[in-house]
C-alpha cells in the first residue's frame, strides 16, 4: 500500500458550528455576510433594500435572524438532536434555517428540492425528522401526500408562504437566553446534519456528520486556503445547498467573514457572476465545459473562430510552461498579453471580471481544460472528497497543484491506496456512520478503521492524487479485460458537441457507448449543415452527424489500449436528465438507469454478436 498524510492544523473537537456567528456579530457586526439578490418580503422581512435591489445581511443582522428563527423553532417543540427536513433551493434562508438548528443543537437533514416523493419520504422517514422546511407549493403538496407515511412528522413550515415568518412571531414568547443556554449545551461531538448520498445505485444512505467534522473540514482548508476564504472574499453560490462540498463553502463563508450571494436561479447565474463580481466560485466541471464552448462560440459567430483556437493553445502552452522550472519564455508571455487583451479579458468578463480562480469537484476537469483556464487567468483548483468525508478530504492549492490531480490531502487528512488500487481515508473529517445502517457502516470501513472510498486512484512521489475509475464502475468484457469507464468517457465528453457518454462492455465481447448531443451545441450544428429546426432523434443516424461523433471517439482511442477502444456507438434521442433519474444533483451518470431506461439502445450496440 501506499500512503501520504498531512499533520492537522485546526482540531474540529470543540468546535460547534453556530458559534462563529456570534463570534462575526461581536467582532465585525457590520460587515455584510450575505447578499440577498432580490429578496422576496413575503419570505424573508426585508428591512433595507441596497443597490439594484440587493439586500446586504451584516453580521450582526444574520446573529439576529438566526436567534429569532431559532426561539420559534424552540416554541414549536424542536429539541436537541431532533431532526428537521431541509427542501429548498439555495437561497439566503436555507443558510438561515441551517444555522437557527445547529444553535439549539437539532439536526439538519438536507433534500434536494428536485428530489421525487418516494426520496422525500425515504429521507424524512428514515431519519425520524420532526419537522420539514419547504420551500414551494409543490413541495408542499409532494410532503403533505406522504403525511400518512411519516409518523414522526410533526409539522412543516413553507418559506414562499411566509412560515418563517410566522414561526418568528410564535418564537417572541421564547426569551432569547433559552437560545444561549441551548446552544452552550451543543458540543463538537453533537450531530450537525444527516445527509443522504445520491448514489448512482440503491436508496440513499444518511451520513451522520458532526460539527466536528465539519468545522475541522473548514478550519484545515482555511487554513491552506487563503487565497480563497478570508475577510472581504465573495461568490456567487448556485449549486443546491444540499450537497455537501457547497453546504462546506456556506460554512467556511461563515467561518471567515467572507460574503455570499445565494443564487437559486442555475440558468441566470452567469448575470449574476457579472452583477456581483465575485473572487471565486465553486462549480461542477460541466459549467467550465460549457464556458468553454460558449466562448468558442461567440469566435466562430463573429469569424474569429481561428483566433480562438490560437489563444487556446497559447493558453494551455503558457499553464504547462509555468510547471516547469523554466517558465514560460519571452516570446510565449508576449505572445500571452496579446491574447489578453484579445480573449482572455472577455472571458474573465463573464465571471464577473474579478473572479481569479475556481474550485470545482464531483467529476474530473480534464488537463487540458485546467490548463486552458489557467493560462487565461483563472485558477481552477480540483479537489476531491465525498459526503463521507465532511466532504472534502484532498485539494490542489494555488502554491501546490498538479492539473490532472485533485490535489494533496488537506492537513489531518490520511490517504492511502489498498492493493487493489481503491483509495482509503482517514482523519477527524470522516463520518462517525450511516443512520439507521450498522451493515453498511461495517462494510464502508476496513478492519483497520479505515473509510473505503469506492474510488480507484494512484498516488505520485509528490504526495498528489489521480482518480482512475469507480471499483463499482470497473467492466469486464467478454474476454476478461477490466476497463476503467470514466478516463474514456472523459476524453470523448470534450468535444463540444457532445453532452454526455457513458460505455458499456460489462460481459460483452468490446466496448461501446451511448452518447448524447450538447442541446446548446445542437442548434449551432444543424443550422450549420442545412437541418434548421431538426431534433437529434430525427438526425441521429445523418452520416455528417455520426462523422463527428466518430472524430471524437477516435481522438479517444488513439490514447488508450485496443482493449480498451470503443468499437462503435449509439446516439440518444435525449439527454440524460436528473428529472428522469439518470443524473445525480452533480451531474454524475447513474449507469443502472441509464441501461434500463436504453436497454433496446443498448441491445443494438451489439446485433450480430
Amino acid at each position: 500500500m501506499r500512503e501520504t498524510a498531512v499533520e492537522s492544523i485546526v482540531s474540529g473537537e470543540d468546535t460547534t458550528l453556530a458559534e462563529q456567528v456570534w463570534r462575526n456579530a461581536a467582532e465585525d457586526p457590520d460587515a455584510v455576510q450575505f447578499v440577498r439578490p432580490d429578496p422576496d418580503p413575503r419570505s424573508w422581512p426585508v428591512r433595507r433594500s441596497g443597490r439594484g435591489g440587493a439586500l446586504p445581511v451584516t453580521c450582526r443582522q444574520f446573529r439576529d435572524d438566526v436567534v429569532a428563527v431559532a426561539r420559534g423553532f424552540v416554541a414549536a417543540g424542536v429539541a436537541h438532536g431532533d431532526r428537521v427536513g431541509l427542501l429548498s433551493r439555495t437561497r439566503y434562508e436555507w443558510t438561515l434555517v441551517d444555522y437557527a438548528l445547529w444553535s439549539i443543537g437539532a439536526v439538519t437533514v438536507p433534500i434536494y428540492d428536485t428530489s421525487s416523493p418516494e426520496q422525500i419520504r425515504w429521507m424524512l422517514g428514515d431519519s425520524g425528522a420532526v419537522g420539514c422546511v419547504l420551500e414551494t407549493a409543490d413541495h408542499a403538496f409532494s410532503v403533505a401526500d406522504l403525511r400518512s407515511e411519516l409518523p414522526e412528522l410533526r409539522q412543516t413550515w413553507r418559506i414562499d408562504a411566509g412560515d418563517l415568518i410566522e414561526l418568528v412571531a410564535r418564537g417572541r414568547a421564547i426569551d432569547a437566553t433559552e437560545v444561549d443556554a441551548r446552544r452552550a449545551a451543543v458540543t463538537g461531538a453533537d450531530i450537525a446534519t444527516i445527509v443522504y448520498t445520491s448514489g448512482t445505485t440503491g436508496p440513499p444512505k444518511g451520513c451522520v456528520l458532526a460539527h466536528r467534522n465539519l468545522a475541522a473540514d473548514i478550519g484545515n482548508a482555511t487554513a491552506v486556503l487563503p487565497q480563497l476564504l478570508h475577510p472581504g472574499a465573495t461568490t456567487v453560490l448556485f449549486l443546491p445547498l444540499a450537497h455537501a462540498f457547497a453546504r462546506l463553502i456556506q460554512i467556511g463563508m461563515v467561518h471567515n467573514r467572507a460574503t455570499m450571494v445565494h443564487s437559486a436561479d442555475i440558468s441566470g447565474v452567469l448575470d449574476q457572476l457579472r452583477r456581483f463580481k465575485p473572487t471565486f466560485i465553486l462549480a461542477v466541471p460541466r459549467m467550465f465545459e460549457k464556458l468553454h464552448d460558449q466562448a468558442r462560440h461567440t469566435a466562430e459567430d463573429a469569424h474569429r473562430g481561428w483566433l480562438f483556437g490560437l489563444a487556446e493553445r497559447a493558453a494551455v502552452r503558457y499553464s504547462r510552461a509555468l510547471d516547469t522550472s523554466r517558465g514560460p519564455g519571452r516570446l510565449l508571455r508576449l505572445a500571452h498579453l496579446v491574447f489578453d487583451l484579445a480573449a482572455y479579458r472577455r472571458l474573465r468578463a463573464a465571471l464577473g471580471g474579478r473572479c481569479r480562480m475556481a474550485i470545482v469537484g464531483g467529476a474530473p476537469l480534464g488537463e487540458r481544460l485546467g490548463h486552458f483556464f489557467r493560462g487565461a487567468g483563472i485558477t481552477v483548483l480540483e479537489g476531491y472528497g465525498l459526503t463521507e468525508t465532511s466532504p472534502a478530504l484532498t485539494a490542489n492549492l494555488p502554491t501546490a497543484m498538479r492539473i490532472g490531480t485533485v490535489g494533496r490531502p488537506l492537513p489531518g487528512v490520511r490517504i492511502r491506496i489498498a492493493d487493489d488500487g481503491e483509495i482509503h481515508a482517514r482523519g477527524e473529517v470522516v463520518f462517525g456512520g450511516y443512520w439507521n445502517n450498522p451493515e453498511a457502516t461495517r462494510a464502508a470501513l476496513t478492519d483497520d478503521g479505515w473509510l473505503r472510498t469506492g474510488d480507484l486512484g494512484t498516488i505520485d512521489d509528490d504526495g498528489f492524487l489521480r482518480i482512475t475509475g469507480r471499483t463499482k464502475d470497473i467492466m469486464v468484457t467478454a474476454a476478461g479485460k477490466n476497463i476503467a469507464p470514466a478516463p474514456i468517457e472523459e476524453r470523448i465528453r470534450a468535444y463540444p458537441l457532445i453532452s454526455q457518454v457513458m460505455l458499456v462492455a460489462d460481459g460483452r465481447p468490446y466496448v461501446a457507448a451511448l452518447v448524447t448531443v450538447d442541446p446548446q451545441a445542437w442548434t449551432r450544428w444543424r443550422e450549420q449543415h442545412g437541418h434548421p429546426g431538426a431534433s437529434v432523434s430525427a438526425l441521429r443516424d445523418d452520416p455528417e452527424l455520426r462523422g463527428e461523433i466518430q472524430m471524437a471517439i477516435d481522438r479517444a482511442n488513439r490514447s488508450i489500449s485496443r482493449a480498451e477502444q470503443v468499437k462503435t456507438f449509439r446516439i440518444l434521442h435525449r439527454d440524460l436528465t436528473e428529472v428522469d433519474g439518470e443524473l445525480t444533483p452533480t451531474l454524475k451518470i447513474k449507469r443502472e438507469a441509464v441501461q434500463d431506461h436504453f436497454a433496446d439502445e443498448v441491445a443494438a450496440l451489439y446485433q450480430g454478436h
